[in-house]
C-alpha cells in the first residue's frame, strides 16, 4: 500500500481517515461518532505501530547512508521502505490533522498554540 495524497479525498469533518485500504485500494473511512469504538481502536493501535515502524526504518536508513560501504541494493532497500514508511506517517498525519478541533475564527487551535510558544 503506498499513499498518495493527492489521490485520496480530504476526509470531510465527521470521517476519519483509517490507515488501511479496501480490497480494491480505495480509502477507508469511519465515522468519527465512534471514537471509542473497536474500528477505532484497532485504527489507532495500527498508527501507533506505523509511527513506531517509522522511527526504526528512519534509524535503518542513516546507518546505511552512514556506511561508505553500503552497495546500491541496500541503498534501493533503505530508500524503498523510507518511502513506505514516509507514506504511513503521512496518512496518519493527514488522518489526525482533519479531526484537529477548528477554532471559531476558522484557525486550528493547536497550530494558534504553537505560534504564541514560539513569540514568546
Amino acid at each position: 500500500m503506498s499513499y498518495d495524497r493527492d489521490a485520496v479525498p480530504a476526509p470531510v469533518p465527521g470521517l476519519r481517515l483509517l490507515p488501511w485500504e479496501s480490497e480494491g485500494g480505495k480509502p477507508c473511512f469511519l465515522s468519527a461518532d465512534g471514537a471509542g469504538g473497536v474500528l477505532s481502536r484497532l485504527a489507532d493501535e495500527i498508527e501507533a505501530e506505523q509511527l513506531c515502524d517509522g522511527a526504526d526504518v528512519l534509524k535503518g536508513a542513516v546507518a546505511v547512508l552512514d556506511d561508505g560501504k553500503a552497495g546500491e541494493h541496500a541503498l534501493r532497500r533503505a530508500l524503498r521502505a523510507t518511502t513506505q514508511s514516509f507514506g504511513d506517517v503521512l496518512r496518519v498525519a493527514d488522518s489526525r490533522g482533519a479531526r484537529l478541533p477548528v477554532a471559531a475564527d476558522g484557525g486550528h487551535e493547536a497550530g494558534e498554540r504553537a505560534l504564541r510558544a514560539e513569540t514568546t
